[in-house]
C-alpha cells in the first residue's frame, strides 16, 4: 500500500481577518493527518492564502498600499491562526509566489484546447468573485445569499474554459465515487446543480476591470479569473509542473472545503484537471457552517466568534475538543459561549480531568507512585476507526468519551479507596488494589492514544504521566473556567 498521502485545505482571501470556518478547515485536516501518521503514513498537508482579485485591490487601496504590500501584511494573520490551532501543515502557498504564478500560466497554456474567447453578459457577485446563471440570480431574488449584496450585471470580453465539453466525465467521476463527495447528500446536491450540464466558465477579466491578478499568457489586456488561479494551488504547492515529487502525492487523498465553495471544487476544478490530463482528487470532505445560537454569523449582527479568543481563554485542546466533537464534521453546527463553557467544565474538566487526577493521586497515595503492570486497554475501538475512515470525526471522539465515562463508572463501582482500607487485614487486598489501578492506567493510556489526533497536548500529558511505571505529576489537566457563563450561581474566573 502506498504510504504517501496528501490532504489540502481551501485557501482563504486575505482581505479580512481569519474566522472560525478557516480554523475548522485547518483543524479537520490536522486531525486526519495526525491519525494517518499514527497509522504509519507519510502525509503532506497544504495550506495557503488567496491574494489576487478586486476585493484585495480595493482593501489595499483603502489602506493606502500597493496590493502586494497589503497581502504581505495580511497573510500573516492566517499563518498565525494555522499555527495557533495546532495545524501540522507541511506546505504553505501564497498565490503571489513566483513559482505559483509561473505554474498557473503554464496551466493556462496547457488548457489552450479548451479555452476560447467570447463576449459575456451576466450576473456577477463581487463577494464570490463569480458569475451566476440567470436562473440562480432569479431564484435568489437578485441578491447573493452568502454575501447579502445584489448581483451586478456585467458585459465584457473574456476567455472561457469549455467546461461543458467535460460534463459527462465530471458527472461520471462523481457518480462512480472516483471523485467521492462526502457526505453523500452534498454529492446529490451537486449532481442536481449540474443536471443540465456544466456551464462554460469565464476564466479571465479585462485588465481595465481587474488589474490585480495573474496576466493571461499572450494577452496583456486580460487577467486570469481569481478562481482559476486559486484552485491551481493544490498542485502548484507540491511542485507541479516542474518538480517531479508532485507525482508522489497527487491525486490528493482528501480536499477539505466548506459547503459554500463545493461548486468550484466539484465542477471547475475537475474540469481543469481533466483538461490538463491529470487525475481527480479521491475525496472532497465538505463541512458545513458554524452558526451562533442557531443564527448565521454576521458582522452586521455582531455575532462573529474569533477562534483566537476561544484558544486564548480556554486553551488549544479545549478549542479542538469542542469543534471536533460538538460540531458535526459533515454538517452545520452551533456554537454559543454557554455551550462551549459547559462542555469544557463538564466533559473536559469533570469527565476527563477528574478521572486522571483520581487515578494518579490514588497510585501516589496507596502505592508510593509506583504503577503496577498496566494491561493494554481492552475497549473495542472498531467503531472509532470506522468513524475516522468515514471522516465522521465527531463520532470517533464520541467513542473516546464513552471510554472516559465508563472508566469513571468503573472507579465508582469498584471503590479502590474502600479496598485500600482493608490492606492490613486482607492479604489479597494489596494485589487487588494494584490490579484495579493498573487497569485504570491501561484504560487511560488507550484513551491517550485515541486522543492523539484530537487533543495532542492532552494525549502527550496522559502518556508522560502514566507510561513510565512511576507517576509523574501532571498538574491539573483542565482547571474549571467560568468567563462567559450566564448561570448567576456559577463562580467567575478572572
Amino acid at each position: 500500500m502506498d504510504k504517501k498521502l496528501y490532504i489540502t485545505t481551501a485557501i482563504p482571501y486575505v482581505n479580512g481577518t481569519p474566522h472560525i470556518g478557516n480554523a475548522l478547515d485547518y483543524l479537520l485536516a490536522d486531525i486526519w493527518k495526525r491519525y494517518q501518521e499514527q497509522n504509519g503514513h507519510v502525509v503532506r498537508f497544504s495550506v495557503g492564502t488567496d491574494e489576487h482579485g478586486n476585493k484585495i485591490a480595493a482593501k489595499a487601496a483603502e489602506a493606502g498600499l500597493e496590493p502586494k504590500a497589503y497581502t504581505d501584511q495580511t497573510y500573516l494573520n492566517f499563518e498565525k491562526l494555522m499555527k495557533k490551532v495546532g495545524a501540522t501543515y507541511t506546505d504553505f502557498v501564497r498565490t503571489t509566489d513566483p513559482h505559483h504564478i509561473q505554474a498557473v500560466q503554464y496551466i493556462w497554456q496547457t488548457l489552450a484546447p479548451y479555452i476560447y474567447k467570447g463576449s459575456y453578459e451576466g450576473w456577477y457577485c463581487i463577494g464570490c468573485e463569480a458569475f451566476v446563471s440567470d436562473k440562480e440570480a432569479t431564484d435568489n431574488g437578485g441578491i447573493c445569499p452568502d454575501h447579502n449584496q445584489p448581483y451586478q450585471r456585467l458585459s465584457e470580453d473574456n476567455y472561457y474554459l469549455k467546461s461543458s465539453a467535460l460534463t459527462d466525465k465530471v458527472r461520471a467521476a462523481i457518480e462512480s465515487d472516483e471523485l467521492q463527495i462526502v457526505p453523500e447528500f452534498r454529492k446529490k446536491e451537486f449532481l442536481e446543480l449540474i443536471k443540465d450540464g456544466l456551464q462554460d466558465v469565464s476564466i479571465s477579466r479585462p485588465k481595465k476591470n481587474l488589474s490585480w491578478g495573474v496576466p493571461v499568457p499572450g494577452d496583456l489586456d486580460q487577467v486570469m479569473y481569481v478562481w482559476l488561479d486559486a484552485l491551481a494551488n493544490y498542485i502548484t504547492v507540491i511542485g507541479y509542473p516542474d518538480q517531479s515529487t508532485w507525482k508522489e502525492y497527487w491525486p490528493a487523498d482528501i480536499q477539505v472545503v466548506g459547503k459554500d465553495i463545493l461548486r468550484f471544487h466539484a465542477g471547475l476544478w475537475p474540469a481543469m484537471l481533466l483538461g490538463l490530463g491529470l487525475e481527480l482528487p479521491k475525496k472532497l470532505l465538505v463541512h458545513g457552517h458554524i452558526n451562533v445560537g442557531n443564527t448565521k454569523m454576521s458582522k452586521s449582527i455582531g455575532n462573529i466568534v474569533d477562534p483566537n479568543q476561544v484558544i486564548d481563554e480556554y486553551g488549544l485542546d479545549a478549542f479542538r475538543y469542542y469543534f471536533s466533537r460538538h460540531i458535526p464534521t459533515l454538517d452545520d453546527g452551533d456554537f454559543t459561549w454557554d455551550k462551549f463553557e459547559n462542555s469544557y467544565n463538564t466533559e473536559l474538566a469533570n469527565d476527563l480531568g477528574n478521572v486522571i487526577r483520581r487515578v494518579s493521586s490514588m497510585i501516589s497515595r496507596y502505592q508510593s507512585g509506583v504503577i503496577g503492570e498496566a494491561p493494554k486497554g481492552e475497549h473495542d475501538m472498531s467503531t472509532y476507526h470506522e468513524a475516522m475512515e468515514k471522516l465522521e470525526f465527531n463520532k470517533a471522539i464520541d467513542e473516546v468519551w464513552l471510554m472516559v465515562r465508563s472508566l469513571n463508572q468503573y472507579i465508582e463501582n469498584v471503590k479502590p479507596w474502600e479496598i485500600a482500607k482493608t490492606i492490613d487485614k486482607d492479604t489479597e487486598a494489596k494485589s487487588h488494589l494494584s490490579e484495579v489501578l493498573a487497569y485504570a492506567v491501561g484504560a487511560l493510556l488507550q484513551i491517550g492514544d485515541l486522543l492523539v489526533p484530537f487533543l495532542p497536548d492532552t494525549a502527550a500529558k496522559i502518556h508522560s504521566t502514566f507510561e513510565t511505571g512511576v507517576i509523574a505529576d501532571a498538574g491539573v489537566f483542565f482547571p474549571r473556567i467560568y468567563i462567559h457563563t450566564t448561570d448567576p450561581n456559577a463562580p467567575k474566573t478572572k
